[in-house]
């Protein structure tokens, strides 16, 4: 759902609870983000890296491991793959983290089908990210009936935070009255990065992007002339750069609760690809001519 003025922003997502709390309500996304990012190698990404993500999906679910994760596969930019996983404290992270390394078993498969997508990856890298209340707006979504992601990254420049938060607020004071459908949940990178600011839209499918654009004329109009001269002069004030991008998600890599699989099972459980198609029934024999 693109969430600002298209010249300003493009857009993005919206989790929650160990990421993902339950099915069949809205919650709100979790206080600190872990992504992990991988870049797919040319020709392995598609069914090849289901095959070797799903492995580590096999791995949890044996494990019955409570911490669950989101897989997204990127449809614009570069190939690859983000894994986000939810927390609701630095401390919870940290247990997780302990439990994980004192589970013997589990951290050996994990190594083990990590050497082997290794061969599938030209490289990865991890960022942990903070969610920023003030910069969000109706952020609180059902994460198991999302389908598509929006996510638009901004470098703001040092030393004008100010500015950058007052043309959020501005953006999402004019969407209030503009009465958009608009949404999203904005983090602060806390580790892997520096002065970057990343909201997410949650889509239940792309007709929402649609959506969005044609409420442009809404936003403009809510602005007014005044406005949209004080939001391009924030802009060229606070932002250094910004880049967004479109992303799938992607069952057949993501690990998530038994609640979500049962309010969605065709999505959250898809048939293994390639798997054969049932046959048809045999027709009856001809009846020889009278």
């Amino acid at each position: 759902m693109k969430i600002m003025h298209p010249a300003l922003f493009a857009l993005t997502f919206a989790a929650g609870g160990s990421l993902f709390a339950a099915a069949q309500a809205t919650h709100h996304p979790p206080k600190v983000l872990e992504i992990e990012r991988e870049f797919i190698k040319p020709g392995k990404a598609g069914a090849l890296h289901d095959k070797s993500e799903s492995k580590f999906v096999a791995d949890m679910t044996a494990a019955k491991w409570p911490t669950h994760y989101i897989a997204l596969n990127s449809m614009s930019g570069k190939s690859r793959a983000l894994y986000l996983v939810g927390y609701d404290s630095f401390e919870a992270m940290e247990k997780d983290n302990d439990a994980f390394d004192k589970n013997a078993a589990l951290s050996a498969e994990v190594d083990k089908d990590s050497q082997a997508d290794g061969e599938l990856l030209d490289s990865t890298d991890q960022f942990i990210f903070t969610l920023d209340d003030d910069l969000s707006y109706r952020p609180d979504v059902d994460i198991a009936q999302v389908r598509d992601f929006e996510i638009t990254s901004f470098h703001v420049k040092p030393g004008h935070g100010k500015e950058w938060r007052e043309l959020v607020a501005l953006v999402i004071d004019t969407h209030k009255k503009a009465g958009t459908s608009a949404h999203w949940a904005t983090y602060e990178i806390a580790y892997g990065g520096d002065n970057e600011y990343v909201a997410f839209s949650a889509d239940k499918s792309m007709a929402e992007i649609d959506t969005g654009y044609a409420e442009d004329k809404q936003f403009r109009d809510a602005l007014g002339e005044d406005g949209l001269k004080r939001l391009r002069e924030l802009e060229a004030d606070c932002i250094q750069d910004s880049d967004s991008e479109l992303f799938a998600v992607n069952p057949r890599q993501s690990y998530v609760p038994e609640d979500w699989i049962k309010e969605a099972p065709d999505f959250w459980k898809p048939k293994p690809a390639g798997a054969p198609a049932a046959k048809p029934a045999a027709k009856p024999a001809a009846k020889p001519a009278q």
